[in-house]
């Protein structure tokens, strides 16, 4: 099916020169759509099950106190596929030099068996590394990251040829559910955030491996048009902290052949309507008295912020270009920070917040396992 491309950015003529008009021009669209509930559906995820409905304001981590530049440099700046893993049964994190050898010798065997005949690498020499990813955790709950590597080269290579990496993978456990985790019996380990990057016959090697010798199960993780917009939030509240460069959302309309739009907004601009977001949120509850002390400081972001600012988003597009958002599916979400997919795929492009990430992640793998 033919797939159109539309970029789209709000015309700069349309907005008075100071920025704080501009942020006051997303206000009027947003308000000015409040009664008009064709376009301002509510998403459909936002009704599931045991859903966050408050989040912690991101704030900048100094990783690299408690994980190594080597180990970060791994994860960041590359693009990372997800899946959910359940628990793992009887895996010991003393035990990843043995399991090393174990999954080298499973990707042999299955190559010989001719499972792998065809397919890029088959007649290379593989090099397996377990390695924990120390310090990689943020609750006392959480299990110690898992990072493993594949290496290759043919083998017929010279002895001075390195052999290069062909896969990488990393199971994690980020601010996990505490009930859920202290559930489990004593044999079970649960890292439910699997990301895998590499060939896709070798990523079906290591599950295959996994579910063997630990019993579990992997399903693929999507990220949700809801997750998505917490993302789009909780990155743009960065920006007082860390210049996010800008914020662009992608969305696909259900049309014959579906559209694809893309928006992109100046930094500065999200930043600005996300912070007068917050103020009305904020007024609205001192003058109810609902509101928690971790709350009015701004030390947590909740659904009705997200919402509202998403829903201006939207009016404020289809005020200036008359096409309606809310009627198609966000697709993906990028700033300087990173970027994710429906998809599934995620990268993160700097290691300042990507804890902020990962539990987000984390939180809907163990919400997708079937528990």
């Amino acid at each position: 099916m033919e797939r159109r491309n539309s970029m789209a950015r709000t015309p700069l003529s349309s907005v008075v020169a100071p920025r704080r008009s501009r942020s006051k021009s997303y206000r009027r669209s947003y308000h000015s759509c409040l009664g008009a509930a064709s376009y301002l559906s509510l998403t459909s995820g936002l009704t599931a099950r045991r859903l966050t409905t408050s989040r912690r304001a991101p704030k900048s981590h100094s990783i690299t106190e408690k994980v190594s530049p080597e180990q970060l440099a791994l994860l960041v700046k590359k693009e990372w596929q997800l899946s959910y893993v359940t628990p793992l049964h009887q895996f010991r994190h003393k035990q990843l030099k043995s399991y090393s050898r174990q999954l080298q010798a499973f990707i042999v065997a299955e190559r010989q068996q001719g499972l792998a005949v065809g397919m890029e690498g088959a007649d290379s020499s593989f090099r397996v590394s377990f390695s924990v990813l120390q310090g990689m955790v943020e609750t006392d709950d959480d299990a110690e990251s898992v990072f493993v590597q594949i290496h290759s080269k043919p083998v017929f290579a010279g002895q001075e040829k390195p052999m290069r990496s062909v896969w990488s993978g990393w199971l994690a456990c980020i601010s996990g559910s505490p009930d859920y985790l202290r559930s489990l019996p004593e044999d079970f380990v649960c890292l439910p955030l699997f990301c895998s990057s590499g060939a896709e016959w070798l990523t079906s090697l290591v599950k295959s491996w996994f579910q063997r010798m630990f019993d579990c199960c992997f399903g693929p993780l999507e990220i949700n048009t809801t997750n998505l917009e917490w993302l789009v939030a909780l990155w743009t509240n960065c920006h007082s902290e860390f210049n996010i460069q800008h914020l662009k959302l992608m969305w696909t309309l259900p049309v014959v052949p579906p559209l694809e739009v893309t928006y992109t907004l100046h930094p500065q601009d999200a930043w600005e309507l996300w912070r007068s977001i917050r103020e009305d949120v904020q007024d609205e509850e001192k003058t109810e008295g609902g509101r928690d002390t971790m709350a009015k400081d701004g030390g947590s972001i909740c659904i009705e912020e997200v919402m509202r600012f998403m829903q201006a988003l939207k009016c404020h597009f289809y005020r200036h270009f008359r096409v309606d958002l809310s009627t198609g599916r966000l697709d993906q979400v990028s700033t300087a920070l990173g970027s994710a997919k429906h998809n599934g795929k995620i990268k993160i492009s700097n290691s300042s917040y990507m804890i902020t990430t990962l539990m987000l992640l984390t939180e809907c793998a163990l919400l997708k396992m079937p528990i």
